[in-house]
């Protein structure tokens, strides 16, 4: 049997995830990190992306993840992010529309905030898009 730690992932709406798992997969701002059990104490900042855990029983679960950032104790890992989605919860057609009217947003002339802002927006709708295709549970 695999070691476990303690997982928590916040939104500012509500906890998403609570619960023992045996590995946790984040894109941080440096590139992927997996955490395991006995993982060295770090604050890690994270970017928008997929994440993925397996729990306790061994069951893998992939969500899609904005921006923020995690702190791993010798006692528990936290997540912090804006949000946070499971497949099943994304609306998809929302999420098509949302890529496409970034997309267009990107080919106008606009300031560099406008431009930024547009680029997160179509980053947001293609991990959106990615965790539905690739991860949705029936």
């Amino acid at each position: 049997m695999a070691k476990t730690f303690h997982l928590s992932i916040l939104t500012p709406e509500h906890e998403f995830f609570s619960g023992q798992v045996e590995m946790l997969n984040v894109s941080a701002i440096d590139g992927k990190l997996c955490v395991l059990a006995d993982h060295a104490p770090t604050v890690v900042g994270l970017t928008e992306g997929e994440l993925n855990l397996r729990d306790a029983g061994g069951i893998v679960r992939w969500a899609a993840a904005s921006d923020g950032f995690m702190t791993i104790t010798q006692d528990e890992t936290v997540v912090m992010l804006q949000s946070a989605e499971w497949p099943e919860d994304i609306d998809r057609v929302r999420a098509e529309r949302a890529e496409r009217n970034a997309r267009e947003a990107l080919l106008q002339q606009q300031d560099r905030q406008s431009y930024m802002m547009n680029q997160a927006m179509l980053l947001r709708a293609m991990t959106r898009l990615r965790v539905t295709e690739n991860h949705r549970v029936n």
